[in-house]
């Protein structure tokens, strides 16, 4: 009888544990699935929209790319907020359009545009017990504009909400080309300081102009300062020997940091900003990508990137990261060939469409300058397909609040609207209005687009870029649907609508925000 009853018992006991550690098993599961979902933002460097294989190009192959392409959402009408890269940075952060705070395209000396005390995307997910970083090309100004980069450099990323940062402080092709990881510049020697100046020769190193024999590739005179590795660069730098970069070392050596970052923090809800170097000039591919492609420095820049890209996704899917990721996928504005530096961009494109069917770029206020490629994948919660829904980065503030269910004060991301379910479903409505910057304004109605007059002439140096710019002094009309390439302007034909267009423009600059999303 004893027996018995503690056999009864053992077995009461077994089925109890049994039946807890099911529970306990299930609620875990349960719990990571209903766990925040994580962010990565892959933002590319003047990445045009005919630049990936997906999009249609031929002369060069993004398998990486293609496949989460091929996986999510592939968008034909999304747009970067501005035709430059600063100004697309800030309203992606801020949820703002740049030209509410004047931001342009700045000096590397530049003091941080975002303002410390606003509320900023990395601050909103920290809300919803986000760990928040960027690791790249930052160009949104450092300091308060007095820079001791051999002191503590801030304010920065941390200062507006990033938990984590390492970066290329400015561009590639300006100096000083140092990291900055988080507060403080990488092996920099104290013996050693550093200083740059944007307005004079501070040093005793060689400058392009005289010396074209020791660089990689020749460049225009704005290029044509202190040269470091081989290239030289926008201003003038002393000291920093042993903190220098290598600019074929930039694809190991972020995304590494950027592995890193995933790997400290894949326990928790986490944002990794990623914003590339490549493809911004100089166009330096490390040895392994070069010859990848037969259009040259920038087309192997392509190749790179992929790879970059590629290398990330990897990561989350060896660690079962991309059960619960949302990756979104796009570039800060359209392409440029010419940009600065004599890389046979130009004499090597062959066929390659690097806008597609669009016209402009780079700086342009017609289509070329924002229309850019945007995919986003999320497992399980992005129905797979193509979408043709009106997009602009300046949107993802608002909806990744929604996705991570933190509540938006009222001057907070005034300009952003929350399109979370056109991220996740093809099918879904995006704008019905949307805004578009570059050395002008743009105002998009569905198909309908118009340019208001450029107030300055164009820059002496924009003058001979390799696009259109679609700047004139009278305000223009296009019909997308018809005129895809923007080559017939409406607006004699329709002055009704061009007025209507017009004053819809200065209510909304004068509003703060009335944009509508469906």
């Amino acid at each position: 009888m004893k027996m018995f009853k503690k056999t009864s018992l053992t077995i009461l006991l077994t089925t109890f544990c049994f039946s807890a550690c099911s529970e306990t098993k299930h609620l875990e599961k349960t719990a990571t699935n209903n766990k925040s979902p994580n962010i990565v933002i892959f933002y590319v460097d003047d990445l045009g929209y005919g630049d990936l294989s997906s999009y249609g190009a031929t002369s060069v192959s993004t398998p990486n790319i293609d496949k989460l392409a091929n996986k999510g959402i592939k968008f034909t009408d999304a747009h970067s907020p501005a035709a430059t890269c600063t100004p697309s940075r800030y309203s992606l952060l801020t949820g703002k359009y740049a030209f509410r705070n004047k931001a342009a395209i700045l000096p590397g000396d530049a003091p941080l545009i975002i303002d410390p005390n606003i509320e900023t995307l990395p601050k909103m997910l920290k809300k919803a017990s986000y760990t928040t970083g960027v690791v790249g090309k930052w160009h949104l100004g450092l300091g308060n504009g007095d820079v001791n980069w051999n002191g503590q450099v801030k304010p920065g990323p941390l200062e507006i909400g990033f938990d984590y940062s390492f970066l290329i402080p400015a561009t590639g092709d300006r100096v000083p080309t140092v990291y900055l990881e988080n507060h403080q510049i990488v092996n920099l020697d104290p013996n050693d300081p550093i200083a740059i100046s944007y307005a004079e020769n501070i040093s005793d190193r060689p400058i392009g102009t005289e010396n074209p024999q020791l660089l990689k590739q020749q460049a225009d005179t704005q290029h044509s300062a202190t040269i470091i590795n081989g290239i030289s660069r926008i201003g003038w730098m002393s000291g920093g020997k042993s903190a220098e970069w290598v600019d074929e070392e930039f694809p190991d050596v972020l995304t590494g940091k950027a592995i890193d970052f995933i790997q400290e923090n894949k326990h928790s809800p986490f944002l990794l900003y990623f914003p590339f170097h490549d493809i911004h000039v100089p166009r330096i591919p490390n040895p392994r990508f070069v010859g990848q492609t037969e259009m040259g420095p920038r087309g192997d820049a392509i190749v790179q990137m992929d790879w970059m890209t590629g290398k990330i996704l990897n990561f989350l899917e060896a660690n079962g990261l991309m059960e619960n990721t949302l990756v979104i996928f796009s570039s800060d504005n359209g392409p440029v060939l010419d940009d600065g530096y004599e890389d046979k961009a130009v004499e090597l494109v062959g066929n390659h469409k690097p806008a597609g069917p669009y016209s402009g770029g780079k700086y342009s206020a017609l289509e070329g300058g924002t229309r850019v490629p945007m995919i986003t994948y999320l497992k399980n919660r992005t129905k797979q397909g193509v979408s043709n829904a009106m997009m602009t980065h300046i949107d993802l503030y608002a909806s990744l609040a929604a996705l991570a269910g933190v509540e938006l004060a009222d001057a907070e991301a005034v300009d952003s609207d929350n399109v979370l379910d056109a991220l996740l479903d093809p099918n879904a409505e995006g704008r019905t209005e949307m805004l578009e910057e570059s050395f002008t304004l743009s105002l998009r109605q569905k198909q309908w687009k118009y340019i208001a007059p450029a107030k300055n002439s164009t820059p002496n140096w924009l003058a001979n870029k390799d696009v259109r710019t679609g700047l004139q002094t009278k305000g223009q009309l296009y019909n997308l649907a018809d005129d895809t390439g923007e080559m017939n302007n409406l607006a004699q034909r329709y002055p009704e609508r061009l007025a209507a267009m017009e004053k819809r423009m200065q209510e909304i600059i004068n509003q703060g925000h009335d944009f509508s999303a469906n």
